[in-house]
């Protein structure tokens, strides 16, 4: 389920990207795709947090299914 909603949010971010850039070009606009990029920069680093491994090799994501709560 875990692996489902990363995935998600890895296409938010895509999507927000892409509709930033959409908004931009259209409008001319720079405060409200900026704030769109920023969030799918926030989005990425979240995903990010939860699957680079830790010093001890694990990433955080195994870690929560070995536990079996995921």
């Amino acid at each position: 389920m875990t692996d489902i909603v990363l995935s998600i949010v890895m296409l938010a971010a895509l999507a927000l990207v892409a509709g930033a850039f959409v908004l931009w070009r259209r409008t001319g606009e720079v405060k409200n795709p900026a704030l769109m990029v920023l969030l799918a920069v926030i989005a990425v680093i979240n995903v990010l947090i939860w699957t680079i491994p830790t010093e001890g090799g694990e990433a955080p994501i195994t870690q929560l299914k070995a536990a079996g709560e995921g």
